[in-house]
């Protein structure tokens, strides 16, 4: 905080100069008034000497008018340069007593109205935080000097989720809620953080906020994440590939989350009875939209040609319909054989879902150069019903030359 000091001082400086000089300038100014009223005095003094001389015979009226020019001669040198009109009415004190009181009323206004702490943090958001800890510790300031900003309080109970400390998370939710309302995400978080921060234990206050918060955003992806994880854990497998079926058809294909919600769905329903897991495909199709299972493998052949870093590209096109894929998943020789769902939340574009073809065929594409476009190998299928439930085997086995 030296520069902030530093540039304080200075305009304070600035300051009392626009008041001192003035007062500096006056008493100059009144030293030549001062010296300038004694010559006149002078003057007529001398002038009166010469008046009475020449009435007593003295001097004659030639030696009266030039000893009189003299005297107005030596007048008119000791007043040069003198400047009568800068005299200050106001007096000495007034100045200086402004010059003393200007600085003591700005560090009262400061403290009163003025923010350091904001200063102090604004100088070092300048700089990007190393850890999460200094982070954490950034935005706790940040809270101190703002205690009014919602947005603030926020992304400190982030910070303390990711610290893994839902309680104090909990409470800066709960402040944020105070400060920006009954907002769907922040109503989602706070629930969070009293999950977490209560051992894992669902209660009627939580259900109460996450069906708040759905009420007011049915898309709210932190109470939907949050519901499938209390039903996975209460064992209620059916509600959690419910819940996680919404949030997967919510999440863009790169979401780095996206493959853990869809393990999530597999696991719970792997553990549904068999008559419960055929009943439940249309439930999850439903929530999530069109979802093809497909399971990629190489062919003894191609697995003898290609390289672990090579890239797969795994991708749904219509049967009759624009030539662009429709959904497109990427992996790499080193992940097959592997288990890729392709869904309408895969598409490339919204007006070009699955769900909105009848029929579509299945491609998986080896690019040694990471090209989508053309590669070295390719696998495809016949077409399929975009609806199937069933999952499809699609095996890389042919050279890529002009494949469409």
């Amino acid at each position: 905080m030296i520069e902030f000091w530093l540039s304080a001082g200075l305009l304070l400086l600035v300051a009392l100069a626009f008041l001192l000089i003035p007062v500096l300038r006056g008493r100059r100014a009144q030293r030549e008034e001062d010296r300038t009223a004694l010559n006149v005095a002078l003057y007529q003094e001398r002038v009166a000497e010469l008046s009475a001389q020449q009435q007593a015979g003295t001097l004659s009226d030639e030696q009266w008018q030039a000893a009189k020019a003299e005297a107005a001669r030596e007048l008119l040198a000791d007043t040069e340069g003198a400047d009568l009109g800068r005299t200050s009415k106001l007096g000495k004190w007034v100045p200086v007593a402004a010059a003393v009181l200007v600085p003591v009323l700005a560090l009262g206004m400061y403290w009163q109205w003025g923010s350091l702490a904001k200063v102090e943090l604004a100088q070092e958001e300048t700089q990007a935080p190393r850890t999460i800890e200094e982070m954490t510790a950034r935005l706790e300031q940040a809270v101190k000097a703002q205690p009014e900003s919602a947005e603030a309080w926020y992304y400190l109970g982030r910070a303390y989720m990711s610290q893994e400390r839902p309680g104090d998370g909990a409470s800066a939710f709960e402040r944020a809620i105070s400060l920006a309302g009954r907002q769907p995400e922040l109503l989602g978080q706070l629930a969070q953080a009293r999950y977490f921060a209560n051992d894992k234990k669902w209660s009627p206050d939580l259900q109460a906020l996450t069906d708040e918060a759905l009420k007011g955003n049915p898309e709210e992806v932190t109470s939907l994440g949050l519901l499938g994880i209390a039903a996975f854990e209460d064992k209620r497998f059916q509600d959690a590939v419910t819940y996680w079926g919404r949030l997967v058809a919510l999440m863009p294909a790169d979401d780095p989350s996206r493959a853990a919600i869809e393990g999530g769905i597999e696991r719970a329903r792997s553990n549904l009875p068999a008559d419960q897991q055929t009943a439940e495909q249309p439930a999850v199709a439903a929530a999530t939209g069109s979802v093809l299972k497909v399971r990629v493998q190489l062919s003894p052949e191609v697995q003898a040609k290609v390289q672990p870093g090579d890239s797969v590209f795994v991708f749904a096109r219509a049967a009759s319909g624009p030539p662009m894929p429709l959904a497109v998943k990427r992996l790499t020789v080193a992940d097959l054989p592997a288990e890729v769902s392709l869904a309408d939340s895969d598409a490339m574009m919204p007006q070009l879902k699955l769900s909105n073809f009848p029929q579509v065929i299945l491609q998986a594409r080896i690019s040694r150069a990471g090209n989508a476009k053309a590669g070295e190998w390719i696998g495809r299928s016949q077409p399929l019903a975009s609806s199937s439930t069933d999952q499809q085997q699609l095996t890389i086995d042919s050279a890529d030359g002009q494949a469409q």
